[in-house]
């Protein structure tokens, strides 16, 4: 399940979404607004975003437990540091931050894989939420401790929202990341930075209701359904792109590995 969901064209909107979504835990975002440099290298932390999901996705075991393995030495080595607004304090590779990341992560992928017309037969949303638990031990998560179903992952989220709300470091960086830096020739012969705003506006149109109020955003007659459309008419759109640019590339060499596996 996690290689055919990984694989959709509609990740391309559910990262934006999952973004949007771990942006409203303060301590979460006041761990990324201290300990990164994202606007300043947004492409290149997008890439290695990329690189990770595809390495514990496709990559073979080797190259996933030493994925994890860099990752997991990063996260202990960032200081510890305090929210402002709350005043609380918070570690990088705290457990309970961490599994928000998971989860919201997780649940974004497998909401826009359904809600751009992925298809699912019954049982599958839990066996994904399931497998990707091996996904949270390799961030250094204990996988008993987090959602291993579709139901787990609502029971969490309603354990979890008291302590969420949108700080104004994570509006501030919500707009910063709507208008990244370009280059000039960019912007001017080519329509990335309408596009670009397109799908994180999209992504956070279809974040859960409880989500979107806690953005401000108003609760619109249809909104629902016409965030759903156009994340179908999105899919649909990327379908249609060579693989050399909507595929990813791992997906295939995972593929090629796996059916000389078979073979032999």
């Amino acid at each position: 399940m996690t290689w055919r969901i990984h694989g959709d064209q509609s990740m391309a909107l559910a990262g934006f979404r999952a973004l949007s979504l771990q942006a409203v835990h303060p301590l979460v975002m006041a761990g990324f607004d201290d300990n990164t440099v994202w606007f300043e290298d947004m492409w290149g932390r997008l890439q290695r975003t990329g690189e990770w999901v595809g390495t514990v996705t496709y990559g073979t075991t080797r190259e996933a437990e030493r994925a994890g393995k860099i990752l997991r030495s990063v996260h202990a080595a960032l200081p510890p540091g305090v929210e402002p607004e709350t005043g609380l304090a918070y570690k990088v590779d705290d457990p309970a931050l961490l599994t928000w990341v998971h989860v919201t992560e997780t649940e974004s992928f497998l909401s826009t894989y359904r809600r751009c017309g992925g298809v699912l037969r019954p049982g599958d949303g839990d066996r994904y939420v399931d497998e990707m638990r091996e996904s949270a031990r390799l961030v250094g998560i204990d996988p008993s401790t987090v959602p291993a179903s579709e139901a787990d992952v609502e029971d969490y989220y309603a354990d979890v929202r008291p302590q969420l709300h949108v700080t104004e470091v994570a509006r501030r960086n919500t707009l910063k990341f709507m208008r990244p830096q370009m280059p000039r020739w960019v912007r001017v012969t080519t329509p990335a930075r309408p596009a670009w705003a397109g799908l994180v506006t999209l992504g956070i149109a279809m974040l859960p209701p409880w989500a979107r109020r806690l953005y401000g955003l108003p609760a619109l007659p249809g909104s629902d359904a016409l965030a759903t459309l156009n994340g179908f008419a999105l899919r649909r759109v990327l379908g249609t792109l060579p693989l050399v640019v909507s595929g990813n590339p791992m997906y295939g060499a995972a593929l090629r590995r796996t059916r000389g596996l078979r073979a032999a």
